[in-house]
């Protein structure tokens, strides 16, 4: 089974001692933020705490994903924050709004170049795309599909939500942008992150919002507290009654094969393909992360 992403915890660039201790928290990856979460008279020390925090090593020692979100590339800050993260050994590139294809591309080329420079494995640094406008939900296909090194797209919902001339309500406003997300990173098979659920004290709320996107099929979302991480996680996890019976249908499938049968049922009802797959992939997740809670 393909590495797990169900949380991203952002941590801000400018914060030395979130940036030296997060790592306890175990989220599935790290994003070190140089963007929003950084004033513009901080965006050079930031960037070398980032820098110097990548080189050290810890968080992908302990199995964690490092991600940067880097300033847009049109600003005087985006292409110095590529320049030092890549050559520092990021995992991850996140370009914020992202548009369109061709600003993929742009980022993509200067990383291949860095890559070359440096000797590191050309292809080797990913890249996240963030959704923030209505231009990239619309383009989200060609964005999903731009390049090989695209191993998610990020739907973030502030700038997205002023684009859209509206605000954040019961999440009706979020439905179109989130399944055309979702739909795209499909079709270019990649993973998808949901928004930012930002009231950090409703933990009722958050968990009905996980419930959502778990059922319309998101890997994971972005966060920004790392109490959130266990309850998501937990939420994400299959339960022992999930496990018992995808294994009752892998072992039925299994029989079904020696015995040489075209079609195979279980308690009445026909096991084809999809559910075996699909039984295979709860066992697969619950070895990874456990079962529910």
């Amino acid at each position: 089974m393909k590495k797990l992403r169900r949380s991203m915890l952002f941590l801000p660039g400018s914060n030395a001692a979130m940036l030296s201790t997060s790592f306890v928290y175990q989220p599935d990856s790290i994003m070190f933020d140089l963007e929003d979460a950084v004033s513009i008279k901080e965006k050079d020390s930031a960037r070398l705490l980032v820098v110097q925090t990548l080189k050290l090593g810890i968080y992908q020692k302990m199995g964690i994903e490092t991600v940067v979100r880097i300033n847009a590339l049109d600003t005087p800050f985006g292409l110095d924050d590529v320049e030092a993260v890549v050559r520092a050994g990021v995992d991850v590139v996140r370009l914020p709004m992202t548009h369109s294809a061709e600003d993929v591309h742009q980022l993509e080329a200067h990383i291949e170049r860095i890559e070359n420079e440096i000797g590191r494995k050309v292809g080797s640094t990913k890249i996240i795309a963030a959704i923030e406008s209505a231009a990239g939900v619309v383009n989200a296909v060609s964005i999903a599909q731009s390049t090989p090194r695209m191993i998610a797209i990020a739907l973030a919902a502030f700038d997205y939500l002023v684009d859209m001339q509206t605000e954040r309500g019961d999440g009706t406003e979020l439905f179109y942008a989130r399944c055309a997300v979702l739909h795209a990173a499909r079709v270019a098979k990649i993973d998808a992150f949901d928004v930012v659920y930002s009231n950090i004290n409703d933990d009722e709320g958050f968990l009905r919002e996980v419930k959502l996107i778990k059922q319309l099929g998101f890997n994971g979302k972005s966060l920004i507290n790392p109490r959130q991480i266990e309850l998501l996680h937990n939420a994400y996890a299959p339960t022992q009654k999930d496990v018992d019976h995808a294994q009752e249908i892998v072992d039925a499938a299994i029989e079904g094969e020696k015995k040489g049968l075209g079609v195979v049922s279980l308690n009445g009802k026909m096991i084809d393909g999809p559910i075996i797959t699909r039984a295979k992939a709860v066992i697969e997740l619950a070895k990874m992360s456990g079962v529910r809670r």
